[in-house]
């Protein structure tokens, strides 16, 4: 479970962070909206045969999430940063479906899912701090202004903490092509957030067609999944 956190929690964020060094945010959220189709090929494999469908509505789900976010690349776009982010996606989804086999395993259902969590946190703030040292500029965690302290306060309990739990929980509870789908749900609602509650402007019209394309992408994974029991 600690070293699921490490990979899930620890090293994405870890990546995903670094590849700010090299793209502007708009391409980071661009080049996030693969990891849905890591999910699917990594499923896949452990199960060693492919699933059309699933891989489908990934695809699907990744087009709805980058058409929201699409602009042109600025020129000379560094591809370090393009891998470091393809890294994050990688960890982010080998993380939630070693969650969701080991929520299926005989053991898995006897384990307080809160513990799993609490396991898992601890992995990725151990493999975080150690990052930290390595870097050398711990001066700058007491350089934060107070602002900046309550953000990372917030953004430490609120979108990581409270979100990942319940993300992982949902992970254990669907299959892979829903699990696969959803991950980019994030995209379209995130920049409907923007819009809504901070009043940046927004493509209005991306952004609906955007979160359309994805919610239609996992209603049709949804469907696959259950299409077994009626029959």
């Amino acid at each position: 479970l600690a070293a699921l956190g490490v990979v899930q929690f620890g090293l994405m964020y870890a990546l995903y962070i670094a590849s700010f060094r090299w793209l502007p945010a708009y391409a980071v959220a661009l080049f996030t909206v693969f990891t849905p189709l890591y999910v699917v090929l990594l499923d896949d494999l452990g199960r060693r045969r492919p699933h059309p469908r699933h891989l489908a509505a990934a695809l699907l789900s990744a087009a709805g999430a980058g058409w929201v976010v699409w602009r042109a690349l600025p020129p000379g776009t560094a591809w370090p940063g393009i891998a470091l982010l393809q890294g994050a996606n990688l960890c982010f989804a080998a993380g939630q479906l070693g969650y969701r086999r080991l929520r299926r395993t005989e053991r898995g259902p006897d384990r307080s899912e809160a513990g799993n969590l609490a396991w898992m946190y601890l992995g990725a703030a151990a493999f975080t701090a150690a990052a930290a040292a390595a870097a050398g500029r711990p001066a700058d965690l007491l350089a934060l202004t107070p602002s900046a302290a309550w953000a990372l306060f917030y953004l430490g309990l609120v979108p990581s903490g409270v979100a990942f739990y319940l993300w992982n929980r949902g992970a254990a509870r669907v299959g892979a092509g829903p699990l696969a789908a959803a991950n980019n749900l994030k995209v379209p609602l995130g920049v409907a957030m923007a819009w809504t509650v901070f009043g940046e402007p927004a493509p209005y019209a991306r952004v609906l067609l955007g979160l359309a394309v994805v919610v239609g992408a996992v209603l049709w994974a949804v469907a696959e999944e259950k299409r077994p029991e009626q029959s």
